[in-house]
């Protein structure tokens, strides 16, 4: 007569090992911003949040088709000290990537105004890489009735 299950040396190593991933696995609790681990996994390293960086944007719009979006980047646009790029995403959409748009030194200004599309209400990321390789972000939650990606 059996009391329970037989425990073998396989059952007992794998039951140890899920134990162990189990462990590694765990989120910390300072996990990061979801929007800052995406940009990480985007361009390859971290930004970091910054008020020099302003996305603005409606915190509710009725269709996702044509949502107006500014943002400006507070930079003296100096040779030394310059935006050189910077990236919109929108975590929900089919394509993850919105626009990217492109500044140097003479452009005088970092501004840019537009409308975009949003699938579905979600968190909208600006991302600005500087002249001397650090990126900033700002991000901005928008709510849309309609999606605009159909």
């Amino acid at each position: 007569m059996s009391i329970g299950p037989r425990v073998t040396r396989r059952t007992a190593l794998r039951a140890a090992a899920l134990a162990g991933l189990a462990f590694v696995v765990r989120p910390a609790s300072g996990a990061p911003d979801p929007e800052i681990a995406l940009a990480e996994q985007l361009f390859g390293r971290a930004p970091v949040p910054s008020d020099r960086l302003r996305l603005d944007m409606p915190a509710v719009f009725p269709n996702g088709y044509t949502v107006p979006l500014a943002l400006d980047v507070d930079s003296p646009m100096t040779d030394a000290d310059h935006v050189r790029i910077v990236h919109v995403v929108a975590p929900r959409n089919p394509l993850v990537r919105v626009a990217s748009f492109h500044f140097t030194p003479r452009s005088g200004r970092a501004r840019i105004s537009t409308r975009i599309r949003l699938a579905e209400p979600q968190n909208v990321i600006a991302v600005a890489e500087m002249s001397d390789g650090s990126l900033l972000l700002a991000k901005t939650r928008v709510e849309v009735e309609i999606n605009g990606c159909a």
